[in-house]
C-alpha cells in the first residue's frame, strides 16, 4: 500500500516507536505496518544481545516506565559512580548520568559506590584496572616492591601505602602519591676543596649510604632529600677537617670518618633517614704538599732502611764475635773447624798450598 511503512523486529529485538519525534512506545517481535504518508513516524531497534542499551531519547523512556521489566536502569547522582558485571565480567564504570542494562539474555548485577570516599577498594582490582572504560573513572597508582606510598590528598597527608595497585575517583579530588625507594643508597660528594687547620687545602672525595626509614618524613621535611643530605655531609666534612692538623689527619681518618657519621646521622634522623655509612673515599692533595710528602717518606724510608742494615751488621758481628770465643775456649772445636774447611776445599778437586811462615808446612802437613 502506498504510504505504508514495513518494520520487522526479530526475536532478540525490541523496537522504539517514535512519533514526530517523541516517543510513543515499544515494539514487540514481529511484523509492523504503519501508515506514514508525512514520514512522520520512526522506530529505532536495538539488539538485547549487546547488554548496554544506548538511546538519545532513554531519559523519555526510562520515565515512560516501559523499561521496568526488560532492562536494569542506573540513575547516578553526581557524588555516585557505579560498576557493571555483564555475565560474571566487568564491563564498564559510570559516571554521573542515566544508563541502562537490558536483561533478557544477560546476568547484570551493578555495584553502586559513594565518590566522596575518594579511596576505592575492590576484591577484583585487577580486571577494573585492565578495562579502558573503568580508566575514565578512576585514577591508578602502583607502589612498587621495596617502596612505600605517601598519600595526599588535597594537599592533606592521609596514609603512608605499602606495595601495591591503588585506585581513586577521578575528578572528586586532588590526588598526589609519592613513591620512595626503601632500598639502601649511595650518594656522592665529590670535589669538596677543604683547609685543614694548619692552612693546607685538600679536595676531598666522600660517600654517603642511606635509606628513607620514615616515609612521610622524607617528603614533608625537605623539597630535594637528596640536596638535603649532600649539604649536611658537605658542611660536616667541613667542620670535621677543617679543625684537623694535616698530619693528624692523614694518620687518623677513620676516626675522622667515625666522628663525621656522627654529626650527619643526627641530622639525617630529622629527614626521615638512617645513616648506613659515611666515609671518604679520596684525599687529594696539592702537587707541592705531594711533592714534599713524597720527599719526607723517602727519607723516612731511606733511615728505616739505614737503621735495618745497622742492625743486621752488629747481629752479623756479634754472631762472629761469639763464635771466635768458643773456638778459642775449646781447642776440639777448632779442630772439628780446620778439618771441615780442608774437607770442603778437598771436595772441589784442586787444592793449592802457598807456604809462607816459617812452620805453616809443617801444621799443614800434620793436620792432612
Amino acid at each position: 500500500m502506498l504510504f505504508e511503512k514495513k518494520i520487522k523486529i526479530k526475536n532478540f529485538e525490541v523496537g522504539f516507536l517514535f512519533r514526530e519525534g517523541d516517543f510513543a512506545g515499544i515494539l514487540e517481535p514481529g511484523a509492523h505496518k504503519f501508515f506514514d504518508p508525512w514520514n512522520k513516524v520512526r522506530v529505532s531497534i536495538h539488539s538485547q544481545r549487546d547488554a548496554f542499551l544506548v538511546d538519545e531519547q532513554l531519559d523519555v523512556i526510562v520515565k515512560s516506565g516501559e523499561l521496568a521489566e526488560r532492562a536494569q536502569v542506573l540513575d547516578l547522582k553526581q557524588h555516585q559512580r557505579a560498576l557493571v558485571w555483564v555475565d560474571g565480567r566487568f564491563d564498564r564504570a559510570f559516571g554521573p548520568g542515566l544508563y541502562a542494562y537490558w536483561t533478557k539474555f544477560h546476568d547484570v548485577v551493578v555495584e553502586t559506590f559513594d565518590a566522596r570516599d575518594i579511596r576505592f577498594e575492590h576484591a577484583q582490582l585487577k580486571p577494573i584496572w585492565q578495562n579502558t572504560f573503568a580508566r575514565q573513572q578512576l585514577e591508578f597508582y602502583d607502589v612498587n616492591r621495596e617502596c612505600a606510598g605517601v598519600l595526599f590528598i588535597d594537599g592533606r597527608y592521609v596514609e603512608t601505602l605499602t606495595p601495591g595497585t591503588y585506585a581513586f575517583w577521578r575528578g572528586v579530588a586532588d590526588i598526589k602519591l609519592v613513591e620512595n625507594d626503601l632500598r639502601e643508597t649511595m650518594l656522592d660528594i665529590g670535589g669538596q676543596d677543604i683547609m685543614t687547620a694548619d692552612k693546607v687545602t685538600l679536595r676531598i672525595n666522600a660517600v654517603a649510604t642511606y635509606k628513607i626509614v620514615d616515609a612521610k618524613l622524607a617528603v614533608t621535611a625537605s623539597n630535594s632529600l637528596q640536596q638535603s643530605l649532600y649539604r649536611e655531609v658537605q658542611l660536616a666534612l667541613r667542620s670535621v677537617i677543617g679543625s684537623q692538623e694535616l698530619d693528624s689527619f692523614l694518620s687518623a681518618k677513620e676516626s675522622v670518618a667515625g666522628e663525621l657519621e656522627t654529626i650527619v646521622r643526627r641530622r639525617a634522623g630529622e629527614l626521615g633517614l638512617s645513616i648506613v655509612s659515611v666515609g671518604i673515599r679520596d684525599v687529594i692533595l696539592p702537587g707541592e704538599m705531594k711533592n714534599l710528602l713524597n720527599q719526607v717518606m723517602e727519607a723516612k724510608k731511606a733511615a728505616e732502611a739505614n737503621l735495618i742494615v745497622r742492625r743486621e751488621e752488629v747481629a752479623a758481628m756479634r754472631s762472629q764475635a761469639n763464635t771466635a770465643k768458643m773456638l778459642s775456649d775449646n781447642p776440639t772445636l777448632m779442630r772439628l773447624r780446620e778439618l771441615e774447611v780442608l774437607e770442603k776445599i778437598a771436595m772441589t778437586g784442586n787444592l793449592n798450598i802457598v807456604l809462607g811462615e816459617k812452620g805453616l808446612a809443617d801444621r799443614v802437613t800434620n793436620m792432612l
